[in-house]
Protein backbone atom coordinates (compact mmCIF):
# COMPACT_ATOMS: atom_id res chain seq x y z
CA UNK A 1 0.00 0.00 0.00
CA UNK A 2 1.13 3.99 0.02
CA UNK A 3 1.96 5.64 2.81
CA UNK A 4 3.86 8.29 3.68
CA UNK A 5 6.88 8.18 6.33
CA UNK A 6 10.34 9.33 7.90
CA UNK A 7 12.77 7.33 9.68
CA UNK A 8 14.90 10.42 11.11
CA UNK A 9 13.91 13.53 12.50
CA UNK A 10 14.83 16.02 10.07
CA UNK A 11 13.49 19.70 9.36
CA UNK A 12 10.34 19.70 7.01
CA UNK A 13 12.95 21.75 4.32
CA UNK A 14 15.00 18.31 4.09
CA UNK A 15 12.89 16.28 1.48
CA UNK A 16 13.66 12.98 3.30
CA UNK A 17 11.56 14.01 6.27
CA UNK A 18 8.87 12.72 4.85
CA UNK A 19 9.07 9.87 1.80
CA UNK A 20 6.93 8.37 -0.18
CA UNK A 21 6.68 4.30 0.55
CA UNK A 22 5.27 1.13 -0.29
CA UNK A 23 4.27 -0.92 3.03
CA UNK A 24 2.33 -3.78 3.59
CA UNK A 25 -0.99 -3.50 4.35
CA UNK A 26 -1.61 -3.59 8.01
CA UNK A 27 -3.06 -6.37 10.36
CA UNK A 28 -5.95 -5.50 12.33
CA UNK A 29 -7.06 -6.98 15.50
CA UNK A 30 -10.18 -8.20 17.16
CA UNK A 31 -11.61 -4.68 18.46
CA UNK A 32 -10.21 -3.08 15.25
CA UNK A 33 -11.62 -1.24 11.63
CA UNK A 34 -9.49 -1.64 9.04
CA UNK A 35 -9.81 1.66 7.22
CA UNK A 36 -9.56 2.54 3.54
CA UNK A 37 -8.26 6.24 4.04
CA UNK A 38 -9.91 9.36 1.99
CA UNK A 39 -8.92 12.12 3.61
CA UNK A 40 -6.99 13.58 6.23
CA UNK A 41 -6.23 16.77 8.17
CA UNK A 42 -2.77 17.67 9.63
CA UNK A 43 -2.24 18.93 13.08
CA UNK A 44 0.77 20.49 15.07
CA UNK A 45 0.88 16.83 16.42
CA UNK A 46 2.46 15.71 13.39
CA UNK A 47 4.86 18.41 12.76
CA UNK A 48 6.08 17.95 16.33
CA UNK A 49 7.03 14.09 16.00
CA UNK A 50 8.03 14.61 13.00
CA UNK A 51 11.07 16.57 14.11
CA UNK A 52 11.68 15.05 17.12
CA UNK A 53 10.63 11.35 17.32
CA UNK A 54 13.40 8.51 16.29
CA UNK A 55 11.98 5.82 14.71
CA UNK A 56 13.74 2.26 15.67
CA UNK A 57 16.86 1.28 13.03
CA UNK A 58 14.93 -0.25 9.79
CA UNK A 59 11.34 0.98 10.49
CA UNK A 60 9.46 3.74 9.14
CA UNK A 61 7.10 6.31 11.57
CA UNK A 62 3.51 6.72 9.95
CA UNK A 63 2.23 9.75 11.46
CA UNK A 64 -1.53 11.30 10.90
CA UNK A 65 -4.41 11.64 13.44
CA UNK A 66 -7.46 12.68 11.45
CA UNK A 67 -9.16 10.53 8.80
CA UNK A 68 -12.20 9.93 6.88
CA UNK A 69 -12.32 6.57 5.22
CA UNK A 70 -14.48 3.73 4.22
CA UNK A 71 -14.22 0.38 6.30
CA UNK A 72 -13.06 -2.24 4.56
CA UNK A 73 -12.89 -4.89 7.57
CA UNK A 74 -14.43 -5.15 10.87
CA UNK A 75 -12.76 -7.33 13.96
CA UNK A 76 -14.24 -9.99 15.52
CA UNK A 77 -15.17 -7.71 18.74
CA UNK A 78 -15.54 -4.94 16.74
CA UNK A 79 -19.47 -3.81 16.82
CA UNK A 80 -21.47 -1.01 15.41
CA UNK A 81 -20.10 -0.91 12.12
CA UNK A 82 -20.15 -2.97 8.75
CA UNK A 83 -18.29 -3.04 5.44
CA UNK A 84 -18.90 -0.07 3.24
CA UNK A 85 -19.82 2.58 6.29
CA UNK A 86 -18.32 5.72 6.17
CA UNK A 87 -15.74 6.62 9.43
CA UNK A 88 -14.05 9.31 11.13
CA UNK A 89 -11.65 9.55 14.02
CA UNK A 90 -8.33 10.89 15.26
CA UNK A 91 -6.79 7.24 16.11
CA UNK A 92 -3.90 6.74 18.47
CA UNK A 93 -0.63 8.14 18.96
CA UNK A 94 0.49 4.67 19.59
CA UNK A 95 -0.11 3.24 16.38
CA UNK A 96 0.90 3.81 12.69
CA UNK A 97 -1.46 6.79 11.56
CA UNK A 98 -3.33 7.98 8.46
CA UNK A 99 -0.82 8.54 6.21
CA UNK A 100 -1.65 5.46 4.90
CA UNK A 101 -4.35 4.01 2.21
CA UNK A 102 -5.24 1.77 4.94
CA UNK A 103 -5.32 2.15 8.46
CA UNK A 104 -6.38 -0.38 11.64
CA UNK A 105 -8.00 1.73 14.44
CA UNK A 106 -9.74 0.71 17.47
CA UNK A 107 -13.35 0.52 16.88
CA UNK A 108 -14.01 2.55 20.20
CA UNK A 109 -12.72 5.61 19.08
CA UNK A 110 -14.24 5.90 15.84
CA UNK A 111 -17.71 6.79 14.75
CA UNK A 112 -20.31 7.56 11.44
CA UNK A 113 -19.02 10.39 9.85
CA UNK A 114 -21.06 13.09 9.02
CA UNK A 115 -23.53 12.34 6.26
CA UNK A 116 -23.66 16.36 5.19
CA UNK A 117 -20.08 16.43 4.99
CA UNK A 118 -17.59 15.70 2.15
CA UNK A 119 -14.78 13.60 3.52
CA UNK A 120 -12.46 16.33 3.08
CA UNK A 121 -14.35 18.71 5.19
CA UNK A 122 -15.21 15.74 7.80
CA UNK A 123 -11.58 15.03 8.04
CA UNK A 124 -11.08 18.44 9.74
CA UNK A 125 -13.19 17.91 12.53
CA UNK A 126 -12.06 14.82 14.81
CA UNK A 127 -8.99 15.88 16.83
CA UNK A 128 -9.66 19.17 17.58
CA UNK A 129 -13.26 18.30 18.57
CA UNK A 130 -12.17 15.47 20.99
CA UNK A 131 -10.02 17.84 22.49
CA UNK A 132 -12.11 20.59 22.28
CA UNK A 133 -15.07 18.68 24.19
CA UNK A 134 -13.07 16.63 26.36
CA UNK A 135 -11.30 19.85 27.48
CA UNK A 136 -14.51 22.04 27.94
CA UNK A 137 -16.77 18.96 29.73
CA UNK A 138 -13.89 16.07 31.32
CA UNK A 139 -11.35 19.00 32.65
CA UNK A 140 -12.82 21.90 32.76
CA UNK A 141 -16.24 21.06 33.67
CA UNK A 142 -17.93 23.80 32.59
CA UNK A 143 -21.50 23.04 33.10
CA UNK A 144 -20.00 23.47 36.88
CA UNK A 145 -20.78 27.48 37.67
CA UNK A 146 -17.42 28.47 39.76
CA UNK A 147 -19.27 30.71 42.87
CA UNK A 148 -18.78 34.67 41.87
CA UNK A 149 -17.39 34.18 38.66
CA UNK A 150 -18.54 35.53 35.13
CA UNK A 151 -20.04 32.76 32.69
CA UNK A 152 -17.22 33.32 30.44
CA UNK A 153 -14.52 31.50 28.89
CA UNK A 154 -11.05 32.82 27.65
CA UNK A 155 -9.96 30.72 24.57
CA UNK A 156 -6.29 31.29 23.89
CA UNK A 157 -5.48 30.93 20.19
CA UNK A 158 -9.09 31.30 18.74
CA UNK A 159 -8.08 30.88 15.10
CA UNK A 160 -6.32 27.45 15.49
CA UNK A 161 -7.67 24.08 15.15
CA UNK A 162 -8.42 23.55 18.94
CA UNK A 163 -9.60 26.79 19.47
CA UNK A 164 -11.83 27.35 16.50
CA UNK A 165 -13.94 24.09 17.47
CA UNK A 166 -13.60 25.17 21.32
CA UNK A 167 -15.51 28.35 20.01
CA UNK A 168 -18.56 26.38 17.91
CA UNK A 169 -18.78 23.39 20.91
CA UNK A 170 -19.46 26.25 23.64
CA UNK A 171 -21.69 28.31 21.59
CA UNK A 172 -23.60 25.28 20.39
CA UNK A 173 -24.00 23.06 24.03
CA UNK A 174 -23.60 26.11 26.86
CA UNK A 175 -24.64 29.58 27.63
CA UNK A 176 -21.20 30.58 28.02
CA UNK A 177 -19.74 33.80 26.66
CA UNK A 178 -17.00 33.27 24.53
CA UNK A 179 -14.10 35.42 24.83
CA UNK A 180 -11.34 34.39 22.19
CA UNK A 181 -7.90 36.11 21.51
CA UNK A 182 -6.63 36.84 18.06
CA UNK A 183 -3.84 39.09 16.44
CA UNK A 184 -4.27 39.76 12.70
CA UNK A 185 -7.93 41.12 10.87
CA UNK A 186 -7.95 37.66 9.38
CA UNK A 187 -7.64 35.43 12.44
CA UNK A 188 -10.37 37.97 14.01
CA UNK A 189 -12.69 37.85 11.35
CA UNK A 190 -12.49 33.92 11.95
CA UNK A 191 -13.17 34.02 15.25
CA UNK A 192 -16.02 35.60 15.07
CA UNK A 193 -17.48 33.97 12.41
CA UNK A 194 -17.02 30.71 14.41
CA UNK A 195 -19.44 32.37 16.91
CA UNK A 196 -17.21 34.53 19.71
CA UNK A 197 -18.47 36.82 21.75
CA UNK A 198 -15.59 39.08 21.72
CA UNK A 199 -12.23 38.98 20.31
CA UNK A 200 -8.94 40.34 22.10
CA UNK A 201 -5.27 40.61 20.97
CA UNK A 202 -3.18 38.17 22.56
CA UNK A 203 0.10 39.94 21.78
CA UNK A 204 -1.42 43.05 24.13
CA UNK A 205 -1.76 42.10 27.96
CA UNK A 206 -4.79 39.92 28.47
CA UNK A 207 -6.29 41.18 32.17
CA UNK A 208 -6.91 44.48 30.96
CA UNK A 209 -8.81 44.01 27.55
CA UNK A 210 -11.06 41.41 29.56
CA UNK A 211 -11.71 43.95 32.12
CA UNK A 212 -12.29 46.43 29.51
CA UNK A 213 -15.11 44.16 28.35
CA UNK A 214 -16.98 44.74 31.88
CA UNK A 215 -18.26 40.89 31.87
CA UNK A 216 -16.09 40.65 35.62
CA UNK A 217 -13.56 37.64 36.03
CA UNK A 218 -14.15 34.55 33.83
CA UNK A 219 -14.42 31.47 35.37
CA UNK A 220 -12.83 29.38 32.55
CA UNK A 221 -9.48 29.93 30.49
CA UNK A 222 -8.22 27.56 27.97
CA UNK A 223 -4.67 28.29 26.30
CA UNK A 224 -3.81 26.29 22.98
CA UNK A 225 -0.45 27.60 22.80
CA UNK A 226 2.31 29.59 24.60
CA UNK A 227 1.23 28.93 28.34
CA UNK A 228 4.42 29.42 29.89
CA UNK A 229 4.23 33.10 28.58
CA UNK A 230 0.74 34.38 29.46
CA UNK A 231 0.14 32.26 32.76
CA UNK A 232 0.52 35.13 34.18
CA UNK A 233 -1.69 37.19 32.69
CA UNK A 234 -4.56 34.23 33.00
CA UNK A 235 -3.61 34.51 36.48
CA UNK A 236 -4.30 37.66 36.57
CA UNK A 237 -7.71 37.95 35.17
CA UNK A 238 -9.47 34.58 35.44
CA UNK A 239 -11.84 34.75 38.52
CA UNK A 240 -10.58 33.29 42.00
CA UNK A 241 -11.57 29.46 42.39
CA UNK A 242 -11.50 29.25 38.43
CA UNK A 243 -10.11 26.30 36.18
CA UNK A 244 -7.78 26.79 33.64
CA UNK A 245 -7.21 23.72 31.12
CA UNK A 246 -3.68 24.05 28.39
CA UNK A 247 -2.97 21.49 25.78
CA UNK A 248 0.82 22.67 24.92
CA UNK A 249 4.02 21.03 25.79
CA UNK A 250 6.04 24.40 28.14
CA UNK A 251 9.31 23.18 28.81
CA UNK A 252 8.25 24.20 32.26
CA UNK A 253 5.06 26.14 34.05
CA UNK A 254 5.37 27.77 37.47
CA UNK A 255 2.12 27.27 38.90
CA UNK A 256 2.64 28.68 42.04
CA UNK A 257 1.13 31.95 42.07
CA UNK A 258 -2.26 30.12 41.35
CA UNK A 259 -2.79 29.01 44.87
CA UNK A 260 -3.72 32.49 45.43
CA UNK A 261 -6.87 32.19 44.33
CA UNK A 262 -7.12 28.49 44.13
CA UNK A 263 -6.64 27.97 40.70
CA UNK A 264 -6.93 24.44 39.35
CA UNK A 265 -5.01 23.41 36.30
CA UNK A 266 -6.19 20.71 33.41
CA UNK A 267 -4.02 19.69 30.57
CA UNK A 268 -5.81 17.97 28.29
CA UNK A 269 -4.07 15.03 26.07
CA UNK A 270 -6.74 13.74 23.66
CA UNK A 271 -4.27 10.80 23.15
CA UNK A 272 -4.50 9.67 27.11
CA UNK A 273 -7.77 7.38 26.65
CA UNK A 274 -6.65 5.27 23.55
CA UNK A 275 -2.91 5.40 24.39
CA UNK A 276 -3.63 3.69 28.07
CA UNK A 277 -6.89 1.99 27.49
CA UNK A 278 -8.37 4.11 29.76
CA UNK A 279 -11.79 1.96 31.25
CA UNK A 280 -14.11 4.81 29.11
CA UNK A 281 -12.12 4.86 26.18
CA UNK A 282 -15.69 4.35 23.96
CA UNK A 283 -16.38 7.94 25.28
CA UNK A 284 -14.69 9.24 22.43
CA UNK A 285 -16.79 7.24 20.08
CA UNK A 286 -19.61 9.13 22.10
CA UNK A 287 -18.36 12.26 21.63
CA UNK A 288 -18.01 11.97 17.84
CA UNK A 289 -21.34 10.79 17.50
CA UNK A 290 -22.51 13.74 19.19
CA UNK A 291 -20.18 16.09 17.01
CA UNK A 292 -21.67 14.54 13.82
CA UNK A 293 -25.08 14.99 14.80
CA UNK A 294 -24.32 18.71 15.31
CA UNK A 295 -22.73 19.01 12.09
CA UNK A 296 -25.53 17.58 10.52
CA UNK A 297 -28.31 19.81 11.92
CA UNK A 298 -25.85 22.87 11.04
CA UNK A 299 -24.87 23.88 14.95
CA UNK A 300 -21.10 22.87 14.33
CA UNK A 301 -19.14 23.60 10.68
CA UNK A 302 -15.77 22.29 9.41
CA UNK A 303 -12.82 23.77 10.03
CA UNK A 304 -11.14 23.05 6.45
CA UNK A 305 -9.61 26.32 5.35
CA UNK A 306 -6.81 24.75 2.42
CA UNK A 307 -7.37 21.91 0.93
CA UNK A 308 -3.86 20.86 -0.58
CA UNK A 309 -4.22 17.99 -2.94
CA UNK A 310 -3.88 14.74 -3.04
CA UNK A 311 -2.41 12.55 0.15
CA UNK A 312 1.58 12.08 -1.08
CA UNK A 313 4.80 13.17 0.54
CA UNK A 314 5.13 16.61 -1.30
CA UNK A 315 1.93 17.81 -0.16
CA UNK A 316 2.64 16.70 3.01
CA UNK A 317 5.76 18.66 3.32
CA UNK A 318 4.08 21.87 2.58
CA UNK A 319 1.57 21.24 5.18
CA UNK A 320 4.18 20.97 8.09
CA UNK A 321 5.36 24.09 6.58
CA UNK A 322 2.58 25.66 7.10
CA UNK A 323 2.12 24.59 10.67
CA UNK A 324 5.10 25.64 11.21
CA UNK A 325 4.74 29.03 10.24
CA UNK A 326 2.00 29.96 13.28
CA UNK A 327 0.35 31.55 10.72
CA UNK A 328 -2.62 28.82 9.77
CA UNK A 329 -6.36 29.09 10.00
CA UNK A 330 -8.15 26.17 11.00
CA UNK A 331 -7.40 22.93 9.36
CA UNK A 332 -5.40 21.94 6.46
CA UNK A 333 -6.92 18.57 4.61
CA UNK A 334 -5.52 16.55 1.87
CA UNK A 335 -7.17 13.71 -0.23
CA UNK A 336 -6.96 11.01 -2.35
CA UNK A 337 -4.16 9.16 -3.64
CA UNK A 338 -2.20 9.31 -6.86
Amino acid sequence: MKAIGFNQPLPVSDPRSLLDLDLPEPEYGEQDLLVEVQAIAVNPADAKVRASAQPAAGTWRILGWDAVGRVRAVGARATGFKAGDQVFYAGAIDRPGCYAELQAVDARIAAHAPATLSAEDAAALPLTALTAWETLFDRLCVERPVAGAANALVVIGGAGGVGSMTIQLARALTDLTVIATASRPETVAWARKLGAHHVIDHRQPLAAQVEALGLGAPAFVFSTAGTDAYLPGIAELIAPQGRIALVDDPASLDIVPLKRKSLSVHWEFMFTRPLLGTADIARQQAILRKVAELADQGRVATTRTQSLGAIDAQNLREAHALLESGRAIGKIVLSGWR
